[in-house]
């Protein structure tokens, strides 16, 4: 069984957020527990199984996601992930789309000229709640909004400015115990950032945590731009920005909010084409 390491929303190797991605045939998945444990095997944030379906007229993949304990309903790196891996495969050409079939509906990624890929989500639209009780604690430091993503499943906590998100500690157990398993955290990008050599500027930053998934820190988070795209496109007056994920990894995040759809654009690399020597 062939297996792919990915790194996704990366410019260069070793950043962005690696995916596991495997290309099944048409006769479907093994049982879940199989996947389970291959993805614990990797222990990667993500592991991808896809196979085609050719009966479906509205996706031509089925694809789902686990982390190394649990299936997801929503990923945005490891579909990126899969939707290079296809392009490596000659499956998807130049200008082509590909649908997928998920646990969140048919989502699709389309190749582009210059070799990047373009997600294309539904919008998560974020909702201002109080900042729940916990947050200084969890984070180390407070937050000076809140916001609910309904069925995403995140809560999106917005800190005082990009070095004080770049220098969170989190307690890991303090920040299972919030009320929401995944909490993102995010800023303005600082007025002096400046881009390093062959990367792009930022407008925003973020991190993401979610130690009750098993991913104490996610590198990178395409699911999260969902909706961090409607907040800080309204807060800063403009479609299309660029999302810097601030993790160890550090990854980049093109958004262009589309009404009820986000695109989400970024670059993959794969970096370890394997054997998987055991029976899926």
């Amino acid at each position: 069984m062939r297996l792919r390491t990915v790194d996704a929303f990366a410019a260069r190797p070793y950043t962005g957020n690696p995916a596991a991605v495997v290309l099944m045939d048409e006769d479907g998945l093994p049982d879940d527990s199989r996947l389970q444990a291959v993805a614990a095997e990797l222990n990667l944030s993500e592991t991808a199984y896809a196979h085609p379906v050719p009966g479906d007229p509205e996706a031509d993949w089925a694809l789902r996601w686990f982390t190394p304990t649990t299936e997801v309903d929503m990923c945005g790196h490891a579909t990126l992930a899969t939707a290079h891996v296809l392009a490596e495969d000659g499956l998807l050409g130049e200008g082509e789309r590909v649908r997928f079939r998920t646990r969140s509906g048919v989502l699709s990624a389309t190749r582009e000229p210059d070799g990047t890929l373009t997600l294309d989500f539904p919008t998560a639209r974020p909702a201002p709640v109080p900042v729940p009780d916990g947050v200084p604690q969890a984070l180390g430091a407070d937050a000076v909004a809140a916001w609910d993503t309904g069925t995403l499943g995140m809560l999106v906590l917005e800190l005082a400015d990009e070095q004080t998100l770049r220098e969170l500690t989190p307690e890991s157990a303090a920040v299972a115990a919030l009320p929401t398993p995944v909490v993102v955290v995010t800023a303005a990008a600082a007025p002096s950032s400046h881009a390093a050599p062959g990367e792009p500027g930022h407008d925003f930053v973020s991190r993401v945590f979610a130690p009750s998934q098993g991913l104490p820190e996610d590198p990178v988070t395409g699911s999260a731009h969902t909706a961090l795209a409607p907040l800080w496109s309204r807060r800063l007056g403009r479609e299309t920005l660029t999302g810097l994920q601030a993790s160890r990894r550090t990854g980049y995040v093109r958004t262009t909010l589309r009404g009820d759809r986000t695109l989400l654009n970024g670059q993959a690399i794969t970096v370890l084409d394997a054997k998987l020597r055991t029976r899926l």
